[in-house]
């Protein structure tokens, strides 16, 4: 049986873990996005940074990962730190039975900071209390997935801006699995900390809003309804987050209970809700098997789409987590930034 996260947690800062959005208040997320400002033209390789040179990541997922790993260890990189990684608990000393709370103190005493993933809710933390350097929660189970909330803010932030609104007063619909995705209950608690914000969900049936969440944002003064349709929930929403179905944490019973085919979000659902210029969003990776019930490629050349601007801002995002974690101040990080050396194409406008 894992530990789940504490009820009550520091707030993120210098030499603390990441292991919940609810470490955030309004004033400190702030900052961190103005620290993502800040970093925009080292992670777009505009330039070169040397920030953490020295300072050593240890990247433990014990849980695949491709996106979260790599844009976790990029960020380090980009600040110029190094990376040592291992992926799969077949890798792992834990495959001969050792505890989690062993491979933690053991690892941390090889790094300046851990990025831990793990399939089972809570054991993220149980990896925080025996670490001696910071630990930052990139996924634990059906738990939270920090970093991915804080991505998808900032983004949205951006996004609804180019469009001249704000997140304060905002609709969201949120569409998908509500129940075992995970970056759902870490958007919905930071998007709390917002004002007025309306959250408009659909989910197949037994893949339903866990009550808690509901009632965190309620109780922090925000609408959410539930609907009974995709087109429904889209109906007046600012902006769409389309989640995949997270088919490997259910049982057959529940899988077969969700009936999942088909798409969950097309042009012609859109259209058919009156939001074929609505902002997309999804945390990916997304499932683009045939009937695989997720968002589907036929969106992608709709002015709304910021997928991949979501992915790009992750660097961005995790380059101020492991800024702030490792105590490094903005005038740090200008010091040791120079113009990069070598002439390359740039890939962002």
């Amino acid at each position: 049986m894992t530990a789940h996260v504490p009820a009550e947690l520091p707030p993120f800062g210098p030499g603390r873990h990441l292991l919940s959005v609810q470490q955030f208040d309004r004033e400190s997320l702030h900052r961190l996005f103005d620290l993502a400002d800040l970093v925009r033209p080292i992670a777009q390789r505009k330039s070169i940074c040397t920030v953490l040179d020295g300072a050593v990541l240890g990247s433990l997922f014990f849980e695949p990962s491709t996106r979260t790993r790599l844009s976790f260890e990029s960020a380090f990189l980009r600040l110029g730190g190094e990376v040592t990684t291992t992926t799969g608990f077949t890798f792992s000393s834990m495959a001969k039975g050792e505890s989690i709370a062993d491979t933690s103190r053991v690892v941390s005493g090889y790094s300046d900071a851990l990025v831990v993933r793990h399939p089972d809710e809570g054991s993220v933390a149980e990896f925080a209390a025996a670490s001696v350097v910071p630990v930052i929660n990139a996924g634990d189970g059906a738990g939270e997935h920090p970093s991915q909330a804080l991505l998808d803010f900032y983004t949205l932030r951006s996004e609804l801006e180019r469009r001249d609104k704000a997140v304060d007063g905002c609709t969201i619909a949120i569409v998908g699995d509500l129940k075992y995705g995970r970056t759902v209950h870490s958007l919905m608690k930071l998007l709390s900390l917002a004002e007025g914000v309306t959250f408009r969900m659909f989910s197949p049936p037994s893949l339903e809003l866990p009550p808690e969440i509901a009632q965190y944002a309620r109780a922090r003064g925000h609408r959410v309804f539930d609907t009974d349709s995709v087109p429904d929930a889209l109906t007046g929403a600012d902006v769409v987050y389309a989640t995949r179905v997270q088919r490997e944490r259910m049982t057959e019973e529940v899988l077969a209970n969700a009936n999942v085919s088909g798409n969950l979000v097309n042009r012609q659902i859109l259209a058919e809700a009156g939001a074929s210029e609505i902002i997309i969003m999804h945390p990916l990776p997304r499932d683009s098997r045939l009937d695989s019930f997720d968002l589907s490629s036929d969106v992608d050349q709709l002015p709304g789409l910021s997928i991949f601007r979501q992915t790009d801002n992750g660097v961005l995002i995790r380059m101020a987590i492991f800024l702030t974690a490792l105590g490094c101040s903005p005038d740090a990080v200008k010091a040791t930034t120079k113009q990069r050396p070598w002439d390359a194409t740039l890939r962002w406008p």
